[in-house]
């Protein structure tokens, strides 16, 4: 009896060694992992997360992306999402974007999505708030040590996709689409994003227009801009007033910089009635299917690889506040797992010019076309590249006006 005693005195003694030695293993891991200035999700509850979309989240657009993208990681990780949508100065003027965030916040987000260039004041100061919650503003500059106007809070990053290029080969399909060689351009308000994505665009239709359907004659590339991000009446322009308008003066193409679908229902109704017309939706990839037999294409963000990878890195405890600015996966445009930038060709785009648009993404991949080299001038005639140039990444990023050969306002 004694002998069994003395053994299970021995187990019973490494047995709390054990747990003890567990429990201090724990302790010391939170604290070497997890940066000192962020919250870290615990392992023994899903994450949760905060979405703040600048308009409605069924959009069929900018913030339906975002939308679906949160479900990706709650799919992906079993994360929960609070969500609030139409998070603007119209839809809703008693709410800012900071006292969102910090609703969310207080209702348990330990990651806080704000998702709009728009959102600039709030996210900095939703971050000076809360600074141990990781935040990501997206489409913001705030945490590029390069950018005009960084704020490096050690909290706050930001992710963009390269839709320079998406645009690119929107412009493309366009202008190898066109049969009156006037293509218009739906804008939502000014700023350098909305200026260097007209550009893309504009650059893509003229190369393809030049190079592969050999006309000598220019392009006309009209801009017009409803002044926010979609249609508010009171506030906006009305984008199908607008949409009919570029109809009437003679385009046949819309492309669309707007976050909702009415370029492709104006272009739908007018095919309805007769007229060859098309129109190429934006940012969601699933814009076309209202009207797929005259939708050139669509090309689109996608948001949940990166953002499936901060929420990653704030349940490891390993999250930094970091830019990024991330381009498609060239090997397959359109793997949801892989590419931040994708483009879903339309039924409106012809055998033969889907199979020349091919060859112009083939050449943006390996960098054989590459239509942001100089020359190229500014509206007003100043130089925006010079002979032989290629644009840098500030140079893109901060575009200060539209460039000579479209007809539109700069500011």
């Amino acid at each position: 009896m004694r002998k069994q005693s003395g053994v299970s005195m021995i187990l019973i003694v490494l047995l709390a060694f054990t747990l003890l030695a567990a429990a201090c293993g724990e302790d010391t891991s939170e604290t070497t992992a997890a940066p000192a200035t962020t919250t870290t999700a615990s392992s023994a509850e899903p994450l949760k997360f905060g979405m703040i979309l600048v308009g409605p989240q069924n959009d069929r657009g900018w913030s339906q992306a975002h939308f679906e993208a949160g479900q990706y990681l709650e799919e992906q990780l079993g994360a929960e999402m609070i969500v609030l949508d139409k998070v603007n100065s119209a839809d809703l003027p008693d709410k800012t974007v900071d006292q969102v965030a910090q609703d969310m916040i207080n209702r348990g987000a330990q990651l806080v999505f704000l998702t709009s260039d728009d959102m600039r004041d709030g996210a900095l100061l939703a971050a000076e708030l809360n600074p141990t919650v990781p935040m990501i503003w997206s489409s913001g500059d705030s945490a590029w040590a390069e950018g005009e106007a960084p704020a490096p809070f050690d909290n706050l990053g930001n992710i963009m996709g390269r839709m320079e290029f998406g645009k690119m080969i929107a412009g493309c399909a366009a202008g190898l689409t066109t049969q009156t060689g006037s293509i218009a351009y739906l804008g939502p308000l000014i700023n350098d994003e909305t200026r260097r994505l007209v550009n893309s665009a504009f650059l893509g239709a003229s190369y393809c227009w030049e190079n592969y359907r050999g006309e000598t004659t220019p392009l006309e590339f009209t801009v017009n801009w409803i002044g926010f991000w979609f249609n508010i009446p009171g506030f906006t322009l009305d984008p199908t007033q607008v949409a009919n308008g570029f109809l009437d003066a003679g385009a046949d193409v819309i492309i669309s910089g707007i976050d909702t679908t009415e370029a492709l229902d104006v272009a739908g109704q007018a095919a309805d009635a007769g007229e060859s017309v098309w129109a190429l939706p934006y940012d969601f990839d699933g814009a076309c299917e209202l009207k797929p037999e005259i939708c050139l294409g669509v090309p689109y963000f996608n948001w949940g690889p990166a953002y499936l990878e901060v929420a990653q890195s704030v349940i490891d405890g390993t999250f930094t506040a970091t830019w990024q600015w991330n381009g498609p996966d060239w090997t397959d445009l359109n793997n949801k797992e892989t590419t931040a930038i994708g483009f879903v060709k339309g039924d409106g785009l012809s055998a033969d010019n889907a199979s020349t648009l091919d060859q112009f993404i083939a050449g943006l991949a390996d960098g054989s076309i590459n239509p942001l080299v100089g020359p190229l001038n500014y509206q007003d005639g100043s130089t925006y590249l010079a002979d032989g140039e290629t644009a840098t990444d500030q140079q893109i990023w901060y575009t200060k006006q539209l460039l000579e050969g479209v007809t539109g306002p700069s500011e």
